[in-house]
């Protein structure tokens, strides 16, 4: 049974692997991500379907002032009958400083996921995307959350 399960994780692997897929409507683009974070954000695809996505978020809040940067490596894959619809996954980290209120700074420092649709507008050098943000914190204090939903919006070049 382990060598079956071994077998088929393998030819899975395999296929996976190889399986090439022209997904991208665009090569480079930069422009903002609004969210709990707010900041600016570049992506530029790799390969076909693989991209780097980074960003430079700030959050200021009663208690609290941070600002990260993350980088997430993605694997966007059509949708189909959607032209121009991508969905991804993938995922990376973030290194940054955390400042709470009368104190000292801590460094941050988390492994992140992500999850989301993107959509490049036809015949415009306009990119939209809607994504989720998953995120393990290390650093200061470990802490999972979840409440990371982005919407980008990008020009494309």
């Amino acid at each position: 049974m382990k060598k079956l399960l071994l077998l088929c994780l393998t030819a899975g692997i395999i296929i996976f692997a190889h399986t090439s897929v022209n997904a991208q409507n665009y090569e480079n683009a930069i422009g903002v991500r609004i969210g709990p974070y707010n900041g600016v954000n570049f992506k530029t695809f790799l390969h076909s379907n693989k991209a780097l996505d980074l960003n430079l978020a700030f959050r200021n809040h009663n208690d609290y002032k941070r600002v990260f940067f993350t980088a997430l490596y993605e694997v966007h894959n059509p949708i189909s009958g959607a032209p121009g619809l991508l969905w991804y996954y993938g995922g990376g980290g973030s290194i940054g400083s955390l400042r709470y209120n009368h104190e000292d700074g801590d460094v941050f420092l988390s492994a992140d996921g992500v999850l989301g649709l993107d959509y490049k507008i036809s015949g415009a050098p306009l990119d939209l995307a809607i994504d989720w943000r998953p995120r393990l914190e290390l650093t200061p204090d470990t802490n999972f959350g979840t409440n990371d939903v982005g919407v980008a919006i990008r020009l494309t070049f």
